[in-house]
């Protein structure tokens, strides 16, 4: 694991007069979370469905670290693609150009794409964004005096943007857990970037990410989804998302009233999502989880995209930022689904000896797709049909 020993003294000395407390807080924290019994390679069962000791795993704690899920070349080819499309970045959150004077890669973006905070704040918490489901604000540390005047926090829609983001949401075996979890014809849900860098990194206010079915008849553990979370650098106490294992089955969280109990932002009971590079963090939308502002010394990139049951989300209304008063029907969901056929065609182009995956709905309605610059284009704006439930 990464040695974030120096992160954390770092980390704490923003936190004044709570500087021993944030200390201890962040130690114990990995401690609990290394001591989980909720990490390993992927593998499945003689019928391909994931492995029962892995399933039981994320049932309880409502998230899973899948160790090396990523090969190295894998994780290089993220890294490099991410550093080009750095370049491509506008120079703050109201400009289309780059720092180069070319014009941004999301310039022409219908759909929002580029979610910007002041350097170590929390952009979200306390607001009416999202569905207002980011109820408290964390506390924003002061950052240094050359820091810039806003950083970037999250990419959405970044299958748009980057091939190898794109190739690795077609990555075979993270499709077969998504399908031994939601079925053979679970759905999309939406993809982003995560962009945490040291010294300046945003934090994410304590929220829970379900919108829609918290008062289903039906309601389960399962009913709003899972995100994938691919690690490029790794993830450390200081860098990660923090998690209260099993909230995902309590239902909507009254988290102003669980910050008051407590006393502070540091929750008791939560952990730190702790990994490698390569690794990848299967993690329930229903738990209770965010991060603090990254004040160490080692970046966080994560590659981020989730997956639906179909059952949660034919019919639904949406409750996300494009599709609030929209009705996802099959046409809706065939359409937003493309992405991923796309995808498993770049990934056939990138590791060709690769058994390649199959997604069932297509089969059976015949879908066939192709990676090229139509393909490219078709992709544009299409996170404005995310499955947001």
């Amino acid at each position: 694991m990464i040695d974030s020993s120096k992160s954390i003294e770092a980390c704490a000395a923003y936190y004044g007069d709570d500087a021993d407390a944030m200390k201890s807080y962040l130690i114990e924290g990995e401690k609990k979370a290394l001591n989980l019994d909720n990490r390993g390679p992927i593998s499945f069962e003689n019928d391909g469905s994931l492995a029962s000791n892995i399933r039981e795993a994320y049932s309880k704690y409502g998230f899973y670290i899948f160790e090396g899920a990523l090969s190295e070349e894998e994780v290089k080819d993220i890294k490099d693609d991410i550093k080009e499309l750095r370049s491509k970045f506008p120079t703050g959150p109201e400009s289309t150009i780059t720092s180069t004077g070319e014009p941004a890669m999301n310039a022409e973006s219908k759909s929002l794409t580029l979610l910007w905070s002041k350097p170590l704040g929390d952009p979200l918490g306390g607001t009416e964004l999202a569905n207002g489901r980011h109820q408290i604000k964390m506390f924003e540390p002061e950052a240094k005096e050359d820091a810039p005047m806003a950083v970037p926090l999250i990419l959405l829609g970044s299958l748009q943007f980057s091939d190898a983001c794109l190739r690795t949401y077609a990555n075979p075996n993270i499709l077969r857990v998504a399908e031994s979890i939601n079925g053979k014809d679970f759905a999309p849900f939406n993809e982003a970037l995560f962009i945490k860098e040291p010294g300046v990194g945003a934090a994410v206010s304590w929220h829970q990410d379900g919108v829609t079915h918290w008062d289903n008849e039906d309601f389960n553990e399962d009913i709003h989804g899972f995100n994938f979370m691919a690690q490029a650098y790794g993830s450390t106490a200081v860098n990660g998302v923090w998690v209260m294992p099993g909230t995902h089955k309590q239902g909507k969280i009254d988290i102003k009233k669980l910050v008051e109990e407590t006393g502070s932002e540091r929750l008791e009971g939560a952990v730190p999502i702790v990994c490698n590079p390569g690794d990848v963090v299967i993690c329930n939308r229903q738990i209770l989880h965010g991060s603090f502002p990254n004040c160490g010394f080692e970046p966080r990139i994560t590659v981020n995209f989730g997956f639906h049951k179909r059952s949660s989300v034919l019919g639904t209304k949406g409750g996300g930022i494009h599709s609030e008063s929209q009705v996802f029907d099959e046409n809706v969901i065939e359409r937003r689904s493309r992405a991923m056929g796309y995808a498993i065609e770049a990934r056939k182009q990138k590791y060709p000896s690769e058994i390649a995956y199959s997604y069932q709905p297509f089969k059976q309605s015949g879908l066939s797709f192709e990676w090229n610059e139509q393909s490219r284009k078709d992709l544009k704006d299409y996170n404005l049909e995310d499955l947001s439930i």
